[in-house]
């Protein structure tokens, strides 16, 4: 492909690089760089690409996108925003590839992962047509999986993404898009046929320093979509919604709305409610407890009302979707009476809905095991301290990915927004410890709640990862009393 080509978009300031130039490959890893390829040096947090446009040469670039002025005699673009060229560069390198398929972002604090893949199911069950999915736990193409290191990968692999999902047949890419990928431009080029917000909490305060910077970042999607779907119960549903210049479809578990749900029941094994739309009540089961399955189930109306596909239909299939891991998962507990369940909940508003959720159906005491993630906003921690005890019958405080920062140290910020009135804690570092003893003291009809693990199986301690899945533990420990 010619780089003339691949530059179609970019804003380009100058060029001392031969336009005509047929480039083979796109890096912006100087390590990957081939012969005949265009190097996009991005200039990173931990590191400026720009330092090995050298190395780049030496490996056979035949030219560099720059957001600077490089050194010597390189054949260069400069550009006015380096990572935004680099996604526009993948959507032409790769043919524009989600321009052949409908897009759909989901973006919030929590709720997108469940939403996005409930959302997937319900599309290929009512339309018969094959989903690809991006999102936090994994990349879907059809039942293919591909694994996933973010929410939202780097632009230039996403357009790679779209490219097999166009030409595996997908028509429907669904996506979870974070915060940290509208802001870094990883969704550079594309435009959404529908974007959803669940809700927003405090989370990513060490990148976004504001809950207004967050908040504007997150709206920007709402700027390049066709139709929005937004939770109007939300206290940030105004600020976003003055975003949407397109048509919008509201969601509501409290009032009435474009989709809101009415009669809502709260069971051990799933939901129940009415959904109302223009008038119409449609019955809506699925076998995923809690209550923001309720609010997530209301999203994926929203989005399914926005492309115009018949609700009931979309409430046929909600009755065989099945749940999601780590979300609200039950772990198998044999000859036990008492119940665990391990769910990612790991902002202070994923805790305080997890907890309430289980709550509704409790029948014994609840017993929380959580803690608070390192090298993250260390301001939520007492907060999540304080939801932890006050909600929980019992509270069990521990590690959950101190990643570079000592374990201890966490948990004393999380210790500080707790004091004995408040409930009943115990505090044990270990993971695996604080699982077992959670385990040792539940009683008949009891809930164990591992909250902020979820999918994931391992634990990162002083930026090692360990291997760690909740499961096994549960599972072994059963086995060792046996």
């Amino acid at each position: 492909m010619k780089l003339c080509e691949l530059l179609q978009g970019v804003d380009v300031l100058e060029s001392t690089a031969d336009l005509n130039l047929n480039i083979e490959a796109v890096a912006y890893d100087s390590r990957k760089v081939t012969q005949n390829a265009l190097f996009v040096a991005i200039s990173g947090f931990a590191s400026d690409g720009n330092r090995f446009i050298p190395m780049a040469m030496e490996k056979g670039a035949a030219a560099v996108v720059t957001a600077r002025k490089p050194d010597g005699n390189v054949p260069y673009v400069l550009v006015k925003n380096d990572r935004l060229a680099l996604a526009l560069i993948g959507c032409n390198f790769y043919g524009r590839p989600a321009e052949s398929m409908t897009i759909i972002g989901v973006t919030g604090t929590n709720g997108k992962t469940s939403t996005t893949l409930i959302l997937k199911q319900v599309l290929e069950s009512v339309t018969g047509c094959k989903a690809g999915l991006i999102g936090t736990m994994e990349n879907r193409i059809g039942d293919e999986v591909i694994p996933t290191e973010r929410t939202t990968p780097e632009s230039f692999e996403l357009q790679g993404l779209f490219a097999r999902m166009r030409d595996a047949g997908c028509q429907y890419a669904i996506m979870e898009v974070s915060s940290h990928a509208i802001a870094l431009h990883r969704v550079g080029g594309i435009h959404f046929d529908v974007a959803a917000f669940t809700n927003l909490t405090e989370d990513h305060l060490d990148f976004h320093k504001t809950m207004e910077n967050y908040c504007d970042t997150k709206a920007e999607l709402f700027a390049r979509c066709d139709a929005a779907v937004l939770n109007r119960d939300d206290a940030w549903f105004e600020r976003m919604s003055r975003h949407a210049a397109c048509p919008m479809v509201t969601t509501s578990a409290k009032g009435e709305a474009g989709v809101y749900a009415k009669d809502v029941e709260m069971l051990s094994d799933g939901i129940r409610f009415t959904a109302v739309s223009d008038g119409e009540e449609i019955p809506v089961a699925l076998p995923i407890p809690g209550r923001f399955t309720v609010y997530n189930v209301l999203s994926v109306l929203g989005i399914v009302k926005a492309l115009g596909i018949n609700l009931a239909d979309a409430a046929k299939a909600l009755v065989k979707v099945q749940g999601v891991k780590g979300r609200i998962e039950v772990v198998p507990t044999p000859g036990k009476d008492y119940t665990i369940l391990i769910d990612y909940a790991h902002t202070p508003d994923g805790l305080d809905n997890v907890l309430r959720s289980v709550r509704d159906f409790c029948k014994g005491r609840m017993i929380a095991v959580f803690g608070c993630g390192g090298d993250r906003d260390p301001i939520k921690r007492p907060i999540m301290g304080r939801i932890g005890v006050e909600l929980s019958d019992i509270a069990v405080i521990t590690s959950d990915n101190p990643r570079t920062e000592d374990p201890a140290a966490i948990i004393r910020d999380i210790v500080a927004g707790v004091n004995p009135s408040m409930g009943t804690y115990e505090i044990i570092e270990n993971r695996i410890k604080a699982i077992h003893y959670a385990m040792d003291i539940a009683e008949k009809d009891d809930i164990i709640i591992l909250a902020g693990k979820g999918h994931e199986t391992y634990q990162e301690i002083h930026g090692v990862k360990h291997h760690l899945d909740e499961r096994e533990v549960v599972a072994a420990y059963l086995m060792e009393k046996r």
